[in-house]
């Protein structure tokens, strides 16, 4: 099991933004607190399959032993991660 995250390219609100991603929601779930984000943080997201993370919590996944990624060269991973994901959230066999 791997704790990805992703290149910080999104710019939102005057921040730049990142995707953290898991094999598993279980593992991204404890992964996401040991970072110490907030469970009201990643309650309710529409897909399940990632959390948003600031740049700076990406630096800091990547100390944690996150595996760091880029949308652009590992497409294939990215959506491979968010599918998996997905399928657990709707309670799919993964």
């Amino acid at each position: 099991m791997t704790v990805y995250v992703d290149d910080a390219v999104t710019l939102w609100r005057g921040r730049r933004w990142a995707h953290l991603m898991a094999d598993t929601l279980d593992e991204l779930h404890a992964f996401a607190a040991r970072l110490g984000m907030p469970r009201h943080a990643f309650q309710n997201k529409t897909s399940g399959a990632h959390y948003d993370v600031t740049a700076e919590l990406r630096e800091l996944a990547i100390a944690l032993g996150a595996q760091p990624i880029s949308r652009h060269r590992d497409r294939v991973l990215v959506r491979a991660v968010i599918a998996r994901a997905r399928a657990q959230g709707r309670g799919e066999a993964p």
